[in-house]
């Protein structure tokens, strides 16, 4: 069952939402941002203890806590991880208050109708039966948007949706993350064929609530009314390439949206910096993300 502890917490707390859930495409180039060039490991293996190296670090600190981080979004190979001989999952919650999840999706598929659907892997049932059993208290699955083509649209909405009833079935809460890709010419168009086909959705679901990741809109508070719904328990906003300053910028912007950063909120921070260093950039890091997320 849903603890409702945790659900008060990620509906109406304050704050944002660390998305940690580099995975094995993305978290080379974590690394490389991080200082940690790809000569330095040698094996997939090698390269995730490096990154999670690297997610201790940020969790662990001082300024990651529950008064300006609501939750955080982990890799299935989390799971195994430890922190001070805790789950990563059970010290987020147990120690710094944060509510944890867990991405779930396979990987993309090639683009077809303008979009990238997820993978229809057994493994993302593994992965929600993986998140029951470790406590976590949401899921978080990512599709790409590349065009504003009504076809393709529906149709990572409709997949989106399955999946989220998988999820709702299964005793936890899903964050939809139907990303618009921020470079294209017809962005505004997308992002209006997105929300009107999720406003669609929504009553289907009867007394459950999703949650939805979305790139931060062209327009200021084009999702009030989606965050304004009952039946969602809060929409989240990613980077989407920005830098963490033009992040920030235009999240402030979007009343009521707030962040759940990957790449804007590890900015700046190296692997080869002392603990003081890592911590001062991560705390002002972690403190401008959250102003621009209570607005």
């Amino acid at each position: 069952m849903t603890d409702l502890e945790q659900l008060s917490r990620f509906t109406t707390g304050r704050g944002f939402v660390a998305a940690l859930d580099q995975s094995g495409g993305s978290s080379p180039g974590a690394l490389r941002a991080y200082g940690v060039d790809p000569a330095q490991y040698a094996t997939e293996a090698e390269m995730f203890d490096l990154i999670q190296a690297m997610r201790a670090r940020v969790i662990s600190n001082p300024a990651f806590g529950s008064d300006r981080i609501i939750g955080t979004i982990l890799f299935t190979g989390t799971l195994d991880r430890t922190i001070d001989g805790r789950s990563v999952a059970d010290y987020l919650w147990q120690v710094k208050g944060v509510v944890p999840f867990l991405k779930i999706d396979a990987g993309l598929e090639d683009t077809a109708d303008g979009v990238q659907l997820m993978r229809d892997a057994p493994s993302v049932g593994e992965a929600v039966k993986r998140g029951q059993d470790a406590d976590v208290f949401g899921t978080k699955a990512r599709s790409v948007i590349h065009a504003a083509d009504p076809v393709g649209i529906a149709r990572i909405v409709d997949q989106q949706f399955a999946l989220a009833e998988r999820v709702l079935d299964a005793g936890l809460l899903p964050i939809m993350e139907p990303e618009v890709d921020i470079t294209i010419p017809d962005r505004a168009a997308a992002e209006s064929l997105l929300k009107e086909a999720i406003l669609a959705r929504l009553d289907g679901l009867g007394e459950r609530q999703v949650a939805v990741k979305v790139s931060i809109p062209v327009v200021d508070d084009f999702y009030a009314d989606l965050i304004a719904h009952p039946r969602i328990a809060r929409v989240v906003a990613l980077s989407g390439g920005y830098t963490q300053a033009e992040a920030i910028d235009h999240l402030a912007r979007n009343h009521g949206l707030i962040a759940s950063f990957s790449r804007a909120l590890l900015e700046g921070l190296r692997a080869d910096q002392s603990d003081e260093e890592f911590g001062e950039v991560l705390a002002a890091s972690i403190d401008a993300i959250y102003r621009a997320s209570v607005t």
